[in-house]
């Protein structure tokens, strides 16, 4: 907490704890107090001040809790009026050792699956969306370099331009700055390379596009965990990772490959995302667990890291994405869109409970002779 001025001495202390005690992050899973979270707590004149930092994007969770602290600060004594204000204040977290940091990119998050086919890449397309719906700025790169899927995703097309033909501009959609290798080759033209030139161009992606100022890279993997896969987590600053499976046995199986790859890299992961959960019937509202019931649970469990969301099997997500028209962007108030959102949100508390990357903080120092 910011130290209060002569000016505007601070808010009474044991009804400030009192309130903050009595709300509970759903995300963070800890009290307002616990969580430590408050920049500015003063009063002057009859007027409260207090300004909060979440650590991650709250979005609507913000609204609704910047509403209850001010109902609570009225019953402070003292208190006539009350200002509160709640914002992100989103920070670089640490990453695995030996990595070097990404120019412009505050967190880079992995979105990774074991096996093909359980919806990889829209989950990465809408969680990014997400997160910059709640107010993160927020960047996704396509690293499939065999099957790139993004730029069908996101709508956009044509080549990126560069600066002093060096430094690529990422392309734009639907306000995410994005980057892959469909931008660069012919949708239809097959990438027929070998790993190490597929690494290199991942690399290269990766370091020279101009990445403008974002809270979070999401980059969307190949499936398994082969060369691609391998390099991202040895030399680029991974701060977590997200482990997309659906409830089938199957898909499990290689979840647990995947998971057991990011342990191995030392790269914190996140937490689970169950794709394909359940699919409700769009005329009479049955539904049925088509893939097995309870898997993704079961991951989390028994490897002691969190399930973040269960997502439906709905087949307007996947038309939305064939059409360039991701369900966030085109469907945000429908229960798909809010079960992202919840996503996000506890995919970037997850985060923001890791520790911080002072390298963010403090500026190269440089010693030159006289």
């Amino acid at each position: 907490m910011n130290k209060p001025t002569e000016a505007s001495p601070a808010l009474p202390a044991e009804p400030l704890q009192k309130l903050l005690r009595s709300l509970h992050d759903p995300y963070l899973e800890r009290d307002l107090a616990s969580a430590e979270l408050v920049r500015e707590a003063v009063l002057k004149d009859g007027r409260a001040r207090l300004h909060l930092e979440l650590g991650y994007p709250g979005g609507t969770w913000s609204e609704e809790l910047s509403q209850h602290l001010h109902d609570g600060l009225l019953k402070v004594p003292g208190v006539k009026q009350a200002d509160v204000e709640i914002t992100p204040g989103i920070v670089g977290h640490a990453t695995q050792p030996g990595a070097t940091a990404l120019h412009g990119v505050k967190n880079l998050i992995a979105v990774a699956s074991g096996k093909g086919g359980v919806g990889k890449s829209t989950v990465a397309v809408n969680l990014a969306l997400a997160l910059q719906s709640q107010g993160a700025r927020v960047g996704i790169l396509d690293a499939d370099i065999y099957g790139p899927s993004q730029p069908r995703m996101l709508g956009c097309h044509g080549q990126p331009e560069t600066i002093d033909g060096k430094r690529l501009i990422p392309k734009r959609g639907y306000g995410l700055q994005s980057m892959s290798i469909g931008y660069l080759v012919e949708e239809e033209t097959p990438t027929i390379w070998r790993g190490p030139m597929a690494t290199s161009a991942l690399e290269q992606m990766l370091r020279d596009t101009a990445w403008e100022d974002l809270d979070y890279l999401v980059v969307d993997l190949p499936p398994g965990t082969g060369d691609i896969q391998l390099t991202l987590c040895q030399k680029i600053p991974v701060s977590g990772a997200i482990i997309v499976t659906t409830p089938q046995d199957i898909s499990l199986l290689d979840a647990r490959k995947a998971l057991k790859m990011f342990e191995r890299v030392k790269v914190h992961v996140l937490g689970i995302v169950e794709n394909m959960s359940v699919h409700v019937c769009g005329q009479c509202g049955h539904q049925e667990h088509i893939f097995g019931d309870g898997g993704g649970a079961v991951l989390a469990e028994e490897s002691k890291v969190p399930l973040l969301a269960q997502l439906p099997l709905d087949a307007a997500i996947r038309e939305d994405v064939d059409n360039g028209r991701p369900t966030m962007a085109l469907q945000p108030a429908t229960e798909t869109a809010e079960a992202f959102r919840k996503l996000a949100r506890r995919a970037g508390a997850r985060l923001a409970l890791r520790n911080r990357d002072y390298k963010f903080k403090f500026p190269k120092i440089v010693i030159e002779n006289a």
